[in-house]
Formats: structure tokens, C-alpha cells, sequence
């Protein structure tokens, strides 16, 4: 019988604040809509025939998630964060994974998609776990903010006047939990849904069990560890911006379209990536292409195709432009095609 080469992989990682944008409420409503226009990419990709891995982020989510378990905290205990997080993967899950369904029918395509709940190793030796620096969670004020710090020995630092937010330490990935399970699931042309909010963090205890940890795990460096395992062909990272800039906002401001590795490290060594916006993405691209990927592409979702085919978006690869990555996709729909699709 026949082998067939399985259809290319890739791997894509799009922000929690793309369902609760900024300056929205972030209501049911809003976060459905959001989720459709998310679905049109995995659709993008699908219909150029990629094999797809979708990773999302929480931020926006399991602060909310925090704010619940502090206002109900007179009813009932709180939630350690760690379960905030597995929260976080079942609600964003379920709205992603109903939104590219019901695309994908539109579109006929015949194709499961499916969220997994989804952990990660993480060492106890990370250096994060002594500098915690995350902000999660909601506003405190000062009296409260110093309270829990008594009872519970969180960590805050001071945002604004009486304006207190709690910091957990972002510990490096070490490993995805059940990942070679991923592969049949990928390559019978299922869309998998992975390593929402990074992944559930888990350390190993003195006993040798996995205990939860009360941390968060950048999502960009879990897909990148994702897709250096699974071999994927190109890494994806969504932003709210259709290029990386170098003096971002500043009058010298430059859009960076090809980038090889080497000069993104230098740009990253000169401090043109801030580590509270763009640099972790800049970090989870180069983790990906200095370890053996072939492309990491960041860009927004709406320029998805663009950047596929090599006419928007920065692309980084180790050599000027990597190869096998280029697909020539239409600009503009071809309404008269028929897209159906079906599993590879």
C-alpha cells in the first residue's frame, strides 16, 4: 500500500485578548464574533492544505476567573490558579471549537476538530519561581492586597494609587503532556485544539507526583515547544499588528517583512521587542527556528493568507527566505471554487 506524506503542519498561536478585546466588555455576544473571525483563519489554512494545531491564550479569561473566585470567596473556596487555567481551556475551547465548526460546514469541509485538555512540565528549579512577574487577576486595593499577602503569601505589585495586582512566576515549558497522542488526531485531518492558556503548569513533587503550581505559562513559547516536537512546517503567532516593528511608535519606526534569526536576536539584544508586548512572541520564534522550524510568521489574523503567500506579515527564518513555505494563495476569494475539502 501506498504511503502518503502527511499534509504540512502548522502550528498556530493566537492571544486571549483577540476574544475580549480591549475597550469591549467582552460580553458572550462580542466573544462568539470574535471566535468566527478566528475560525476564518484555521479555514484559511485549511483550504491550502495544512494540517492545523490552534493554541490559545487566557489572559483576559482567567482574570475573570480570579475576579469570580475573589468576589464568591465568603461562599466558597478559591480556586488555585492552576485550575483557573483548566477552566480557561474548557470555556475558550468551546467557543473556538463551535465557531470552526460550524465554518468549516459552511464551507464544506469535511473535517473533526476537537480541544484537548491540555498540561505541561515546568521545572520547580525555573528562575521565574523567584521572580514572579506576571500580573494577573483583578485590582486590589491596598488594604486588601496586603491582607492576602498575609493569608494566602501571594505576591503584588502597586499599578496606580490604591491599585494593587497580584505577579505569578511565567516559568519556561519543559513538556507537553500526552503530545505524541496529538499526532494521529492531526494527521487524520482533525483541527486540534491544544495548550489553551499555555497549558495547565504541573512540577513534580519530592514523591515524584504532579502537583499543580501556581503559575502561568506563556502560550507562544508552548506552541513553539509544540511545534518543534510534531516537526511543524511553519509557526504562526496572531497579534493585534500586521508586522513586527523595530522603534515601535516612534517617529523611526520600521516594519521588519524577512527576517533571518540572527538579525532578529540583535535587534531583540538592543531592546527593540518590550518583554510586556511583543517580545515573547520574538523569543518563541526564535526558539522555533534556531531549534530546526523552518518559518515562524507573526501577523494578525486578517493577513493570514497574505503572509502564507509571501506578501505580508514578518517572516523569520535562519536563512534570507526559508524554502517550502512559500504558497502562492489568491489575494481575493475565487467565489466560483468549490472549497469543499476533504481529509487528507
Amino acid at each position: 500500500m501506498e504511503h502518503q506524506t502527511p499534509h504540512p503542519l502548522a502550528v498556530v498561536a493566537v492571544g486571549g485578548s483577540e476574544l475580549i478585546q480591549k475597550g469591549q466588555p467582552g460580553t458572550h455576544r462580542e466573544q462568539i464574533r470574535a471566535s468566527r473571525r478566528l475560525a476564518r483563519s484555521v479555514i484559511t489554512l485549511l483550504q491550502e492544505g495544512y494540517r492545523v494545531l490552534l493554541v490559545h491564550g487566557n489572559g483576559p479569561q482567567v482574570g475573570r476567573e480570579l475576579i469570580r473566585s475573589e468576589e464568591a470567596s465568603t461562599k466558597t473556596p478559591p480556586r488555585p490558579l492552576d485550575l483557573c487555567v483548566a477552566a480557561t481551556q474548557g470555556t475558550v475551547g468551546e467557543l473556538l471549537v463551535r465557531e470552526i465548526r460550524n465554518l468549516m460546514r459552511r464551507e464544506r469541509i469535511d473535517r473533526e476538530v476537537i480541544a484537548l485538555h491540555t498540561q505541561v512540565l515546568v521545572s520547580r528549579e525555573d528562575p521565574a519561581f523567584g521572580t514572579p512577574s506576571k500580573a494577573i487577576g483583578p485590582l486590589y486595593s491596598e488594604w486588601r492586597a496586603r491582607e492576602l499577602m498575609k493569608t494566602t503569601k501571594w505576591d503584588f505589585v502597586e499599578e496606580g494609587k490604591d491599585q494593587w495586582r497580584r505577579v505569578v512566576p511565567s516559568p519556561s515549558p519543559l513538556d507537553v503532556m500526552g503530545i505524541d497522542a496529538f499526532t494521529p488526531l492531526l494527521d487524520s485531518g482533525t483541527v486540534v485544539l491544544a495548550g489553551g492558556g499555555g497549558g495547565v503548569p504541573l512540577a513534580v513533587d519530592a514523591k515524584g507526583d504532579f502537583v499543580g503550581v501556581e503559575a502561568v505559562v506563556d502560550k507562544d513559547h508552548t506552541a513553539a515547544l509544540m511545534a518543534e516536537h510534531l516537526g511543524a512546517e511553519v509557526l504562526i503567532l496572531l497579534t493585534d499588528v500586521d508586522h513586527v516593528y523595530t522603534s515601535f511608535g516612534r517617529p523611526d519606526q520600521t516594519t521588519l517583512e524577512h527576517v533571518t534569526a540572527a538579525e532578529l536576536r540583535q535587534l531583540a539584544d538592543a531592546g527593540h521587542f518590550p518583554a510586556s508586548s511583543i517580545g515573547p512572541k520574538i523569543e518563541a520564534s526564535l526558539q522555533f527556528v534556531e531549534n530546526g522550524g523552518s518559518t515562524a510568521i507573526i501577523t494578525n489574523a486578517e493577513k493570514i493568507a497574505q503572509a502564507l503567500a509571501d506578501r505580508g506579515g514578518t517572516r523569520i527564518s535562519l536563512t534570507e527566505r526559508a524554502s517550502g513555505v512559500r504558497h502562492q494563495l489568491p489575494l481575493f476569494g475565487d467565489t466560483n471554487n468549490d472549497i469543499s475539502v476533504g481529509k487528507p
